[in-house]
């Protein structure tokens, strides 16, 4: 049994940076990967800003040397696959110490790119479409790409909860360290933008024309992106066994249903406001301690009135908040994992991250949130939120190692 869990590894590849090298720098320069361009052959992508890696299937799989030429793998499996490798080789884990880790992966989209090119075909011929792109649809085949890449055997699962499924991939893995039963798991989220998304947001009208506003009064929507962030997770017994120095520790976590609507956020942001009250209550850590809120922040108008609403019944005075999502856009299942790697950059740099476009606040709840970026600042306690459609909603507590 373990008391802490300990990160001792994150990676990640985004419209802002292919490492956290290059996130890093990103930050700095306070940038947005949010941009009109894109290399989706899609007409909504190209008329809406979304947040894209500007690097084609090919281009990614080149970053991972070695990978078999015929096999195909999804976009939401390679992103996955760099980010996962990029933590593991931070955390410096040797080949036998992978082979009896854990994998818990998370997505939205899974393979529907591929799917996509198998169905185009199909459904004008039931004789045509190649199966080795269906193959690659389900949520479970990007898991395994990630597990064979670094040759995961013990444990190896995939949770798909919306745009939570990155944070909840967190929370179970936090449980099977805290129950004993892994000593490493490699946790986090990839989701890859497609026409399917694309479209579907599109159908649910909360796309916004415009480069997004979280928290702003006039915000119309929000930018869809695609990222992948992931964490090797560890146990106090593994991280003095390996000698090894953790980065942060994941100190709380709390997940929460109010089972409102099938994608809106209740008014009075109950099931934002239990997840965060339970991340704190697991924690230990008083609501006032907290130095900043990497909050889920959409830019569209029922989250973020939702989730301010919930923000002010959980706090008497409000710590530092901003979202990131006008620098990164909305990564579904990643945002999580995207927000918690950057919460631990935060905690190791002293940042708190700039709310880009914001200009006016919301009436109702009057939060004004960062909007430039600020350094130097000691950062011991962040509270990271993700919330999803279903009112699957989840909260993490990033904390500075003691």
């Amino acid at each position: 049994m373990s008391g802490k869990v300990l990160i001792t590894g994150i990676g990640s590849v985004s419209s802002i940076g292919l490492s956290i090298r290059e996130l890093t720098g990103s930050i700095m320069r306070s940038a947005s990967g949010v941009s009109h361009t894109s290399r989706l052959d899609s007409i909504l992508a190209r008329t809406l800003p979304t947040a894209q890696i500007q690097l084609s299937d090919q281009a990614l799989k080149d970053l991972l040397p070695g990978l078999p030429a015929d096999q195909i793998y999804s976009r939401t499996a390679l992103l996955g696959m760099i980010a996962a490798k990029e933590a593991a080789t931070m955390a410096g884990l040797a080949a036998k110490e992978l082979q009896v880790a854990a994998l818990v992966h998370s997505t939205s989209a899974g393979g529907m790119d591929k799917g996509e090119l198998f169905y185009a075909d199909y459904l004008t011929d039931p004789s045509q479409g190649d199966l080795n792109f269906a193959r690659t649809h389900d949520c479970g085949d990007s898991a395994e790409q990630i597990a064979a890449l670094l040759h995961i055997q013990r444990y190896i699962t995939s949770i798909s909860t919306a745009c939570s499924s990155a944070a909840n991939a967190m929370i179970h893995a936090a449980r099977l360290i805290k129950s004993g039963m892994c000593d490493v798991v490699i946790a986090g989220g990839s989701d890859a933008i497609c026409k399917f998304t694309v479209n579907g947001f599109n159908s649910l009208m909360i796309l916004s024309d415009e480069f997004c506003q979280p928290f702003d009064k006039n915000r119309k929507g929000l930018n869809l992106g695609e990222a992948a962030g992931y964490f090797v997770l560890e146990s106090e017994a593994s991280v003095a066994r390996r000698g090894v120095k953790p980065l942060a520790v994941l100190s709380g976590y709390g997940n929460a249903c109010d089972a409102y609507h099938q994608t809106a956020s209740s008014p009075n942001g109950e099931g934002a406001y239990l997840a965060m009250a339970q991340a704190i209550k697991v924690s230990g850590v008083a609501p006032a301690a907290i130095d900043y809120i990497n909050a889920h922040g959409t830019g569209t108008q029922n989250n973020d009135l939702s989730e301010s609403v919930a923000l002010k019944r959980i706090f008497e005075i409000l710590p530092p908040v901003s979202s990131t999502k006008a620098m990164t856009g909305h990564t579904l299942a990643a945002a999580g994992g995207i927000e918690a790697v950057m919460s631990v950059l935060a905690i190791q740099n002293g940042w708190i991250f700039p709310n880009k476009n914001f200009k006016e606040p919301i009436e109702e709840t009057g939060i004004i949130p960062v909007t430039e970026l600020q350094t130097d600042k000691k950062i011991r306690h962040i509270l990271s939120n993700s919330f999803g459609f279903g009112g699957n909603n989840s909260s993490l507590l990033i904390s500075a190692c003691s």
